[in-house]
């Protein structure tokens, strides 16, 4: 039995060891206001979206991760980092208490949240593992919550290949080259030959390469670091 995959233990791995208290709140102060990502709808510029400020002493420092952690994490593992109003299942009730925890510990309110999950997590219910953050500026993300269940223990060799254009050749050529040597020898001529087996295998590559590309327009589908923090189904 393979272990699932825990999503949040992967991106503490990223992440590594942070530095010491003073160094990690050094990095928070002074820090820009960063803007909202526009989209193609917006008539109006974004409005600013200024950092959620704490009380640094009561943070859970080990709860504190950069955006680049998360980008990794979700380009690994094909997930979607996303403003909370596009997650479409409800936050369970111990997600809202944490809000509330953290809210009356700070004396804030918590803007901004942000959800990390599987592209699906955007339309339907589903179990999968969500994790939530809110952000603290330059460009780094405080983990307010995470439930549901982990991930599949296969997910990342399973999205692999949408990883970028190289890893996706690859797999078709291993499969070609797989579906080639189950043809039969002397299928197509009384004495198979190198010859032989390099045509069936360049016209095997030629189909399977046709119906990834046409899978790939029919269903909108795109390489994980495009998409990892696009709202659009079929980005």
């Amino acid at each position: 039995m393979l272990e699932r995959t825990n999503i949040e233990a992967k991106l503490r791995a990223e992440r590594g060891d942070l530095p010491d208290r003073a160094a990690l709140a050094h990095l928070l102060k002074g820090v820009d206001i960063e803007f909202a990502t526009p989209v193609a709808d917006d008539i109006a510029p974004k409005a600013p979206v200024v950092p959620n400020q704490f009380d640094f002493d009561r943070l859970d420092t080990s709860r504190i991760y950069h955006l680049d952690h998360i980008r990794k994490i979700c380009i690994d593992y094909r997930l979607r980092f996303l403003d909370l109003k596009y997650f479409k299942p409800e936050l369970p009730e111990e997600a809202k208490g944490e809000i509330t925890r953290i809210e009356e510990d700070h004396q804030t309110e918590l803007k901004g949240l942000k959800i990390v999950a599987p592209s699906r997590l955007f339309k339907l219910a589903d179990k999968d593992d969500p994790l939530l953050f809110v952000p603290m500026g330059n460009q780094y993300f405080y983990l307010v919550h995470k439930w549901g269940d982990d991930l599949h223990p296969l997910r990342k060799m399973l999205v692999w290949p949408f990883k970028n254009i190289v890893n996706l050749m690859l797999l078709i050529i291993l499969t070609s080259f797989l579906l080639t040597t189950v043809v039969p020898d002397g299928l197509f001529s009384k004495a198979g030959s190198n010859t032989e087996f390099w045509i069936i295998f360049f016209f095997i590559f030629k189909s399977v390469a046709a119906v990834v590309i046409y899978y790939g327009f029919a269903m909108g589908k795109n390489f994980n670091p495009a998409i990892w923090n696009s709202k659009y189904f079929n980005a």
